[in-house]
């Protein structure tokens, strides 16, 4: 596998720290976007982890069309730069619609496929001809192998810098599944994989107009998928994750993630040597 090098990180081929991509689901304020990159930041670097800080501008898929998606492109963006400059760590934002690409490359060092996009050539090859790295979530209606042709459609325009996420796959109604076997058919195709575990952890509309979750299931979930082999783990976090404007019954307590950053740093250690 070749590594991806961006923004002083280096993720995939062995040897690179565990990737820690988290943040709130959505930018709640600019504050609270500050707060929470620092104090992750902060964890991250006590824990040996690299870390990227991750938030949407703009939740265009909310069960509910009542439901809060955030500031929108120009003040989201406005906010990520901030934190970028402020906090000087890498940042990660999803995409929805082909025109924000180059705006959205201008601040974030990640583009984002979100996992129901993932199919989608026009948004993928916008992201990619930006020149950033572009992280496709696995969609949950597809298969590991499926998405060599995701990934294609962003090398195929001269850019290199893919990482794949997983997801978990639709498990009947309102519900996802993991295969572990997923981890290692992906990073089989040769790009760094990420697993996302609080989203993994969703009950798709399980809830009155929102997604429900299961948070208590994190700490073993991204246990296994780092002992699995991957290159990096996807968190949401959010201080009170009951008052969460997104996402509230999936992220994990910021007070917990050092202790399972901890751990899942040595993990991957071991995950490391084992390959």
């Amino acid at each position: 596998m070749q590594p991806i090098q961006f923004a002083g990180i280096t993720v995939g081929g062995g040897g690179s720290a565990l990737l820690l991509i988290a943040g709130p689901c959505v930018i709640e304020s600019e504050s609270h976007a500050i707060d929470t990159a620092m104090a992750v930041r902060d964890i991250a670097r006590r824990a040996g982890a690299q870390y990227v800080f991750k938030a949407s501008y703009d939740k265009a898929n909310r069960t509910s069309g009542r439901s809060f998606r955030g500031p929108g492109l120009k003040e989201g963006l406005r906010v990520l730069a901030r934190v970028r400059h402020d906090v000087g760590v890498p940042i990660l934002t999803d995409i929805h619609e082909p025109a924000h690409a180059a705006a959205a490359a201008e601040v974030a060092d990640i583009l984002q496929i979100p996992a129901f996009l993932s199919r989608q050539t026009d948004l993928i090859v916008a992201a990619a001809r930006t020149g950033r790295v572009v992280n496709i979530k696995k969609g949950q209606f597809l298969a590991p192998a499926d998405m060599r042709h995701a990934i294609a459609k962003v090398t195929d325009t001269g850019n290199p810098k893919v990482i794949v996420t997983e997801r978990g796959f639709t498990f009947g109604y309102n519900n996802l599944v993991v295969d572990m076997r997923a981890f290692p058919l992906l990073r089989a195709l040769g790009y760094p994989v990420i697993y996302d575990v609080t989203h993994s952890l969703q009950l798709p509309g399980a809830g009155d107009g929102v997604t429900a979750g299961q948070a208590e299931f994190i700490e073993p979930m991204a246990s296994a998928g780092v002992a699995a082999g991957i290159d990096g783990i996807f968190l949401e976090v959010h201080e009170r994750p009951e008052q969460a404007k997104s996402d509230a019954q999936n992220a994990l307590r910021l007070d917990k993630l050092e202790p399972l950053l901890r751990r899942l740093v040595r993990l991957h250690a071991i995950a490391s040597e084992a390959v």
